[in-house]
């Protein structure tokens, strides 16, 4: 398994252990020492996955402190365009995104720190994102930021997007708590 530092610190493009052959693929998405040699995390408090159709974007959401966490992301049918916006005020990369397009044909996935919005756009139909997370879901801290409002040309006119995304606050006005 390798951990690739991405330009925003503390996100990882991890790349793993990967096998296909007649019978089809074998993926190893997690190991605890590699994560924890990197100062990385080890221990996740829940992990569920999200179906999408093509054209679906779903984000950018986060949950703020105490319950903030780190994620784990990896496709695990399709393809899609995982995006992070860095919202770390302090950092030098405040404001920023990192597009990586996800496909479950690589098994390639994303560890995502504190303080980051993470979303994504569905380039296949049936696409199937799984998500790992260091803290369980607190509703009254769950946000997000406006998935238009930070730059990123998605690449798509018509994006099917739930009314709760499109209610979230422009990158802009929002006053980060990270």
């Amino acid at each position: 398994m390798e951990l690739i530092p991405t330009k925003l610190e503390g996100c990882y493009q991890v790349r793993p252990f990967f096998a296909q052959d007649e019978r089809g693929t074998f993926v190893k998405t997690f190991h605890a020492e590699r994560f924890s040699a990197l100062g990385l995390p080890t221990v996740w408090c829940e992990e569920f996955y999200s179906s999408s159709r093509k054209g679906v974007i779903r984000g950018m959401h986060f949950q703020t402190p105490p319950h903030d966490h780190e994620k784990l992301v990896y496709c695990m049918q399709g393809r899609v365009l995982d995006v992070v916006v860095d919202l770390r005020k302090g950092s030098p990369t405040y404001g920023r995104h990192l597009p990586v397009e996800l496909d479950a044909s690589s098994g390639h996935g994303l560890l995502i720190p504190k303080g980051m919005a993470h979303g994504f756009l569905a380039l296949d139909d049936d696409v199937l994102m799984a998500y790992k997370v260091t803290s369980a879901y607190a509703p009254a801290n769950d946000a997000g930021i406006s998935w238009d409002s930070f730059g990123l040309d998605w690449g798509i006119d018509q994006p099917i997007v739930s009314m709760r995304d499109r209610a979230h606050p422009a990158l802009a006005d929002f006053d980060s708590p990270f």
